[in-house]
């Protein structure tokens, strides 16, 4: 059975043969926006529940439930009765966080009502002025950074109620850290200060008793864990010796195995999501230094796909980031579009890509059951 996953999870990973990647494999469709000209996608939970933000038709930055159809019926989250609000995270019970400007015009941690219907919940501080959500599991639970502009950030674990019972998690001897993802069983990765100016990826301890793990680098000083799956598998990246910043696996116990996933043949990348069958996304530089929205081979073996050749090319469409891949291998992130606007964009596999990650989850849910 642990052989059958494996070589499923490498078929799913490339989603199709070396020789046939420039087949079309996604359909890309146009999220639009709330009635201005810029829009990103941010998050998609595993019903294909979209969210992100997009400019209204004053200018605005507004957090977004996009339509993921693509017609045009996105909804407004609304803020905290100021201007702006950004939404970064979607669980699979439709719940979503960002950040909302309040009266005051501070960014506070939000807890949206997903109806559009304003009744959102302002998260609180760590005794700041503002603070952000940028990730919530499928229990409830809630990470970000609260700080104050032009003071130190400290990474939190937020009350969900609102009540501001919010924890701290502690640096790594420095003076600033930043929580960005909580995966189901409570693990918590992020950015924390080691010395007075570098940040180095970290797990930290959710107990708030600050037994946090450095996980390290490439080889330079700085690095940046953005995101972990249910399998305890974590990305970002880290700098080289080089000094180029590069999408990383990173060795979950802080032994410094950290694995270089490499670029589209330019000198940075960054992995930004990693779904539980172990599908990485996030965005690589080509031989141009151009930005490309790029599948990583989580092998580090250099074998990444850069996802505008897996569309058709007819589509008038160039993809800048993937910023989130669920389970069904449903891809979210920005791009610039035919009208050569940055929009939100969704990446829907076409029929035969869509059987084979069905069949993935599906081995996939088996193997868990049994453990």
């Amino acid at each position: 059975m642990k052989r059958q996953v494996l070589l499923l999870a490498a078929a799913v990973t490339f989603l199709c043969p070396a020789g046939a990647r420039a087949s079309v494999v996604y359909e890309v469709i146009d999220l639009g926006t709330l009635g201005g000209d810029y829009s990103a996608a941010y998050s998609i939970n595993d019903a294909g529940e979209i969210v992100g933000w997009a400019r209204n038709s004053k200018g605005y930055r507004r957090a977004t439930l996009f339509d993921p159809s693509g017609a045009g019926n996105n909804i407004d989250l609304g803020t905290l009765a100021g201007w702006e609000s950004w939404a970064n995270s979607i669980n699979n019970a439709g719940q979503i966080v960002g950040w909302a400007e309040n009266t005051q015009f501070d960014w506070r941690a939000t807890l949206f009502d997903p109806t559009g219907a304003g009744n959102n919940l302002d998260l609180g501080t760590l005794g700041h002025t503002e603070s952000e959500a940028l990730c919530i599991n499928n229990k409830g639970q809630i990470v970000g950074p609260s700080g104050s502009w032009g003071e130190d950030w400290l990474s939190t674990l937020f009350d969900p109620t609102g009540a501001g019972n919010n924890i701290a998690l502690g640096t790594l001897g420095g003076d600033q850290s930043w929580a960005e993802c909580i995966n189901d069983a409570g693990r918590i990765v992020g950015s924390a200060q080691a010395s007075q100016w570098h940040l180095r990826a970290t797990l930290f301890d959710p107990t708030g008793a600050a037994n946090n793990i450095d996980l390290g680098t490439l080889g330079g000083a700085w690095s940046e864990a953005l995101f972990i799956n249910d399998a305890g598998q974590i990305v970002g990246w880290g700098e080289n010796s080089q000094g180029d910043w590069r999408a990383t696996l990173f060795d979950p116990t802080g032994a410094g195995n950290n694995l270089d996933l490499g670029t589209l043949g330019g000198g940075d990348s960054y992995a930004l999501s990693i779904n539980d069958v172990g599908q990485i996304v996030g965005w690589a530089e080509d031989a141009l230094d151009g930005s490309r929205a790029t599948l990583f081979d989580p092998k580090g073996q250099g074998n990444n796909i850069d996802l505008n050749t897996l569309i058709d090319p007819a589509s008038g469409w160039t993809l800048i980031e993937a910023r989130d891949i669920n389970n069904s291998g449903w891809i979210v992130g920005q791009g610039i579009n035919p009208q050569g606007e940055t929009h939100a964009f969704f990446l829907v596999p076409e029929p035969a890509t869509f059987a084979l990650l069905g069949l993935g989850a599906l081995l996939l849910r088996k193997r868990r059951v049994r453990r």
